[in-house]
């Protein structure tokens, strides 16, 4: 017999065509309902279960390819971002080294978990779904030889039927054929015998090719009848299993992926500390940091992790810093207000006058329409006093420590070509003027002008004050409104102090 190809001869595709023509037949048939169809229910549902479940474990699939490659271009972004870091920190900033091992190791750690849901979800995946195209082609066979073993069925049962007489006894027919009619009657008998023969040689092979169609098919349904339920029933433990590795992989990458970016959110902010404070980094230039002339400096920045501590106070000593005028004020509080206080350089004072020469009598005593204060009393040299009368230096910062608790600053001030005794407002530590102007940003902050003369004064939480701030109130609005002033911080380099 001629081949057709390899390992296919004219004889096998004949058979095979012949079997096409066979099953669609018989198709057509069971469609008309002119032959009856085997059917199975519980297969049938099961076939449907395959198919769902096959339906969506590749759409799963499909998605795990599309996360893993999310994750290989996060790790790409990532990696390029992390070395743009690196290579733009400069050498001589701090943690330099610290820097270039984090950017390694989140590297390190984004190829890891890549690999890992590679080898424990996509090959997992892939392993599942490889099972079903090799079940789906034997769930097809089996519907070709049931439509194979139906035809057998159909065909012995016609075999039968048509063979047999209203008696159940075979069937003889008359010779119609020229043949048979020249035949003679004592060979007529002969060809009779024959035709039974050939009957019953076909209804035979009928039984036979039932019976093949019939193992056949029960072979390949019985382990299909096994295997479906059993492959349904695993999609619980595969999803599971797949699942709960990814997540304990992303929880486990995202820890240690918060660790390297706390540490470098530390690194960081030392870094910035140390730019705020003005320390600079090892071999950094001077010039880096200077501030350019004209226009106003930036803004000090106000992190509020950081508390820097407040500046100290500037250092008054009664002795040396305070004026003249106001050492009245340290004495018996009833003689103060019928004061009343001039400029000391409206007189002449003995180059020798000490506080030794002051009157305390007179001070004390009530003024009658308001008496003046001698010009000895005014124009005292405290490094006079202090060379002289040493004793009295010693003892009288006592008095004025806790009088100067008490009893609020005073400060003189010139309003229309007089000097005015004028009350600082408390917690008042020096004067500053505006250098350039400030607009508030915020409603804790104090706007102001270029000259504006401004009172600063202590925060009442000093751990509230950021470095580079200031709290106080602006002179004139303090004169005139006195506790009312509004009172807010500003930038202590947009001023210069007095």
């Amino acid at each position: 017999m001629a081949e057709m190809g390899k390992g296919v001869t004219a004889g096998k595709l004949a058979s095979n065509v012949q079997k096409k023509l066979t099953r669609a037949q018989e198709k057509v048939m069971q469609k008309l309902g002119k032959a009856d169809e085997t059917r199975d229910v519980a297969f049938e549902e099961g076939v449907i279960n395959f198919n769902k479940q096959y339906t969506e474990g590749s759409k799963l699939q499909k998605d795990l390819r599309v996360y893993l490659a999310a994750v290989q271009t996060m790790h790409e972004s990532s990696k390029n971002l992390k070395e743009c870091l690196s290579d733009m920190y400069e050498p001589e900033w701090y943690g330099k080294d610290d820097v270039d091992c984090i950017v390694e190791d989140t590297d390190v750690l984004w190829t890891d978990f890549h690999q890992k849901l590679v080898d424990n979800a996509l090959i997992s995946m892939d392993t599942y779904l490889g099972q079903f195209p090799d079940i789906k082609s034997r769930i097809a066979k089996r519907d070709r030889k049931l439509v194979d073993y139906d035809s057998a069925r159909h065909n012995q049962s016609s075999t039968n039927k048509g063979k047999k007489g209203k008696d159940g006894g075979i069937k003889i027919t008359k010779p119609v054929s020229l043949l048979e009619r020249a035949t003679p009657v004592w060979a007529q008998g002969i060809l009779s015998a024959h035709n039974i023969a050939q009957s019953n040689l076909s209804r035979n092979q009928a039984e036979d090719e039932l019976e093949r169609a019939q193992k056949v098919f029960e072979e390949i349904n019985e382990d299909l009848q096994e295997e479906l339920p059993s492959l349904w029933n695993s999609r619980v433990g595969f999803y599971v299993s797949t699942f709960q590795s990814m997540a304990g992989f992303e929880e486990k990458f995202h820890k240690e992926m918060g660790k390297l970016d706390q540490n470098l959110y530390d690194v960081l902010v030392k870094l910035e500390r140390q730019d705020m404070c003005g320390e600079l980094p090892r071999g950094a230039s001077l010039a880096n940091h200077t501030l350019s002339p004209g226009g106003p400096p930036p803004i000090p920045k106000s992190p509020s992790k950081l508390r820097p501590a407040m500046p100290p106070r500037p250092e008054s000593s009664p002795c040396r810093d305070m004026k003249p005028e106001n050492i009245i004020n340290l004495f018996d509080a009833a003689a103060a207000p019928n004061i009343s206080v001039t400029s000391p350089t409206q007189f002449d004072s003995p180059a020798g006058a000490n506080l030794l020469d002051m009157n305390l009598t007179t001070l004390a005593a009530p003024s009658h329409g308001g008496t003046a204060v001698s010009s000895a009393s005014q124009a005292i040299s405290w490094d006079t006093w202090e060379a002289d009368t040493p004793t009295a230096a010693a003892e009288a910062p006592t008095p004025t420590a806790t009088a100067a608790e008490e009893i609020p600053a005073i400060a003189t001030v010139a309003t229309n070509g007089t000097s005015e005794a004028v009350e600082m407002p408390s917690g008042f530590l020096f004067k500053v003027t505006t250098m350039h102007d400030y607009a508030a940003n915020d409603s804790d902050e104090l706007e102001m002008k270029a000259g504006d003369i401004v009172l600063v004064v202590a925060f009442d939480n000093p751990e509230e004050q950021d470095e580079g701030w200031l709290m106080g109130m602006k002179e004139g609005d303090w004169i005139q409104n006195k506790q009312s002033a509004l009172k807010g911080v500003f930038p202590e380099n947009f001023t210069s102090r007095l």
